[in-house]
């Protein structure tokens, strides 16, 4: 069994020795090169980058890579080992013999999922980007796939959910995630007016596409593990919170939008 992760990176950072895990540098078509494969050979959509975050580097994985697992994670976060839990940050990050046991009786590893606890999925992304970019994408999946609105709309309504963009998938049911995901995003594209926004809200694709995994993964019944997450740079939860807290009660006029 082969398993191929990428580590979406846009600069030269510290690589785990597995050779399980390859860096791809997300945007190459429009960034200088820093050395990593590019998401720009074959089928790509790497100048899409400014909008779609490393959605550039799952769209080149999805249709280049033939490995049976293929996953995404970044270069600043990685999926915990459960067995090296004392060791230090690079030591925690989990290799390919422990994920290809888990991956032998799972056909999915998702990072375990972010509580809000005071917020709804809905309400937190109102506070922190535009209304209007859930309010169309609703619309979206409406019109081209209603058998997953109410997954949708229960995910919305929830406090917790999968959240990174971070996943281990089997080739096949990564490809059918990749092309419902892209066939919406790739709509709202051409559909959502982000003439105003800041050059943080223009990543607006990569921002809709963390809150519609759960929705895929609720309707197409699909079971999977979790692990936790390794993170290679201090959090600053605090100034987090605090910013998490400003928006919820001191929102600002985007939600409205």
């Amino acid at each position: 069994m082969q398993t191929t992760i990428i580590i979406a990176t846009h600069k030269p950072y510290w690589i785990p020795e597995d050779s399980m895990y390859l860096p791809v540098q997300m945007g190459h078509a429009i960034h200088p090169d820093i050395g990593y494969v590019g998401d720009d050979t074959g089928e790509n959509i790497s100048e899409k980058n400014w909008n779609f975050c490393e959605l550039t580097g799952l769209y080149w994985a999805s249709k280049n890579l033939e490995s049976d697992y293929i996953g995404i994670v970044h270069y600043r976060r990685y999926f915990a080992s459960r067995i090296h839990r004392l060791c230090s940050k690079k030591h925690r990050v989990i290799g390919h013999e422990e994920l290809n046991a888990i991956l032998a009786t799972t056909n999915v590893v998702l990072p375990k999922e972010r509580h809000y606890f005071i917020e709804t999925n809905y309400t937190q992304y109102i506070h922190a980007h535009h209304k209007q970019d859930l309010a169309v994408t609703r619309s979206i999946i409406e019109r081209k796939c209603p058998e997953y609105l109410p997954a949708y709309d229960l995910y919305m309504s929830k406090t917790h959910g999968h959240h990174f963009n971070m996943f281990v998938m089997k080739r096949e049911l990564l490809q059918h995630y990749c092309d419902w995901l892209f066939d919406i995003l790739f709509e709202l594209e051409k559909e959502l007016d982000i003439t105003g926004y800041s050059a943080n809200d223009k990543r607006v694709f990569g921002f809709v596409s963390e809150r519609l995994l759960d929705a895929w993964l609720i309707t197409n019944k699909i079971s999977y593990e979790e692990l936790g997450i390794v993170y290679m740079e201090n959090q600053h939860w605090l100034r987090k919170g605090t910013a998490f807290l400003r928006r919820k009660f001191l929102p600002n006029r985007r939600q409205h939008q």
